[in-house]
C-alpha cells in the first residue's frame, strides 16, 4: 500500500504542471498583428535602453527598434558607467538619426542596483505615455513596437510584459533558459493572475516591459524595487501593490534574445537574483519537493520500480507520472521551438536548477557577497 500512495504522491506532483501548461499554454497569447486593430492612431512609445558595457550588441539593439513601422516612438540609451565603447557607437547613431538620444547615469546612489536605477533615469527623460524598458540585448522585429502597443491597449493593464524568444546555443542554455517558462506556466495559472492584483500573482519578463506613464509613476516605477535585481518578479508586484493590474504575453514571435552564454553566465545569472524568487526561506523546501516530485522522482522511481519489479498497479502509476514529468517540458517546447535536448534532459535541469537555487540560499544565509553582474555585486 505503502507503494501504491508514494507512487499516487508523484502522479499527483507530477500532474500538476502537465494540467497547468495544457491550461496556461493557450492563455500565453501572442501580441494582436496590427492589421486586426480597430485604431489606426498607434503609439507613441518610448523606448528605453539601460546599457552598461553593451559595445558588442548596442548598435543591432537600436537598429533593430528603427526599422519598426506604423508607430511613432523615440530610443533612450541610458549609459550605465560603461567601460568600453558603448556610448561612442550610440552617439554616431544618434547624430544619423534624430529619433536615438544617449544620455549618462548619474553615480548610482546607495541602495540602488544599476539596472533599476538606470530605467528610473530613463522614465524621466521619455517623453511619451507609453514606457517600454528594453534590455540591451534584446532584439525587436520591426511591427514589434506596433504590436505591443495594440497589446498594452487591448489589455487594459497598467504594466505588460513580453517574454522573447530564447536564443539557445550551449547545452547549458538548452537545458536552463527554457527552465523560465516551466516555472511561469507550470506553477502560475494565468487566468488566477489576470482576474487579481494580488502581489504573489505578479510575474513578467525583466527583458521587456511595456506600462503606461500614469501607472508606471503610480506604483513608484523603479523605484520602488531600487535595491532588486529581479525586476520581472518585482516590478508587477509593486504595480499590483499599488491596485494596479498587470499582465504577460508571448512575444516570441516579435523579439528573441540571447540571454546568457554558456555555463558560466547561465549559472552565475541563475544565482545573481535566486533569493528574490524560489531561493528563500519561504519558498525554497516547497519548490525543492515540488520540482523534483514532478520532475525528477517519477523517472528515478519508476526505474526502480522496473528493476525491483514492483507490483504492478504502482509501476503502472509511476509510468504515468514519468509521462507526466516529461510532457510539460515538451509541450512547452513545441509551442515556443525550444531544443529536443531540453526536453529529453528535463530531469537532469531540474535537478540542476534545484541545485543552484540551494547554492544561492547558502550563499545568503552565510553572508557571501553576491553574485557580481556587469561589474557589480
Amino acid at each position: 500500500m505503502i507503494f501504491v500512495l508514494y507512487a499516487l504522491a508523484l502522479v499527483g506532483l507530477s500532474g500538476l504542471p502537465t494540467l497547468l501548461v495544457m491550461r496556461n499554454l493557450p492563455l500565453f497569447h501572442r501580441a494582436p498583428k496590427c492589421e486586426d486593430a480597430v485604431d489606426q492612431a498607434r503609439g507613441p512609445v518610448s523606448v528605453l535602453i539601460p546599457a552598461r558595457d553593451e559595445e558588442s550588441g548596442i548598435a543591432d539593439a537600436v537598429h533593430a527598434v528603427l526599422r519598426n513601422q506604423d508607430v511613432e516612438f523615440e530610443v533612450i540609451v541610458m549609459d550605465d558607467a560603461s567601460t568600453d565603447q558603448t556610448p561612442a557607437i550610440v552617439s554616431q547613431i544618434a547624430s544619423r538619426d534624430s529619433r536615438v538620444r544617449l544620455s549618462q547615469a548619474p553615480k548610482l546612489p546607495d541602495g540602488w542596483n544599476g539596472k533599476q536605477h538606470a530605467c528610473w533615469q530613463l522614465a524621466q527623460l521619455a517623453k511619451f505615455d507609453r514606457l517600454l524598458f528594453m534590455d540591451a540585448d534584446v532584439r525587436l522585429e520591426k511591427e514589434a513596437l506596433c504590436r505591443m502597443v495594440e497589446e498594452l491597449d487591448r489589455s487594459g493593464v497598467a504594466l505588460t510584459s513580453g517574454f522573447p524568444r530564447q536564443i539557445t546555443l550551449s547545452v547549458s542554455e538548452q537545458l536552463l533558459i527554457p527552465m523560465m517558462h516551466f516555472v511561469l506556466l507550470g506553477y502560475l495559472p494565468l487566468d488566477r493572475m489576470r482576474a487579481t492584483c494580488q502581489p504573489q500573482f505578479g510575474a513578467g519578463c525583466g527583458q521587456l516591459f511595456l506600462a503606461t506613464r500614469t501607472a508606471y509613476f503610480a506604483a513608484g516605477g523603479h523605484e520602488s524595487i531600487r535595491s532588486s535585481r529581479h525586476d520581472g518578479l518585482k516590478l508587477p508586484r509593486a504595480f499590483r501593490a499599488a491596485g494596479l493590474q498587470t499582465d504577460l504575453f508571448d512575444a516570441s514571435d516579435i523579439a528573441s534574445v540571447r540571454m546568457y552564454a554558456g555555463w558560466n553566465e547561465v549559472s552565475r545569472g541563475l544565482l545573481k537574483n535566486a533569493n528574490e524568487a524560489i531561493a528563500n526561506s519561504k519558498l525554497i523546501a516547497l519548490f525543492t519537493c515540488l520540482l523534483l516530485g514532478a520532475s525528477v522522482l517519477p523517472i528515478l522511481s519508476f526505474a526502480h520500480a522496473l528493476v525491483y519489479r514492483w507490483n504492478a498497479l504502482p509501476t503502472s502509476l509511476l509510468g504515468v507520472a514519468t509521462v507526466f514529468s516529461f510532457l510539460p517540458r515538451a509541450l512547452i517546447a513545441g509551442r515556443l521551438h525550444q531544443s529536443t535536448l531540453g526536453v529529453l534532459a528535463h530531469p537532469v535541469a531540474v535537478a540542476i536548477f534545484v541545485g543552484l537555487q540551494w547554492l544561492a540560499f547558502i550563499r545568503a544565509w552565510l553572508g557571501t557577497a553576491p553574485i557580481a553582474w556587469r561589474g557589480r555585486h
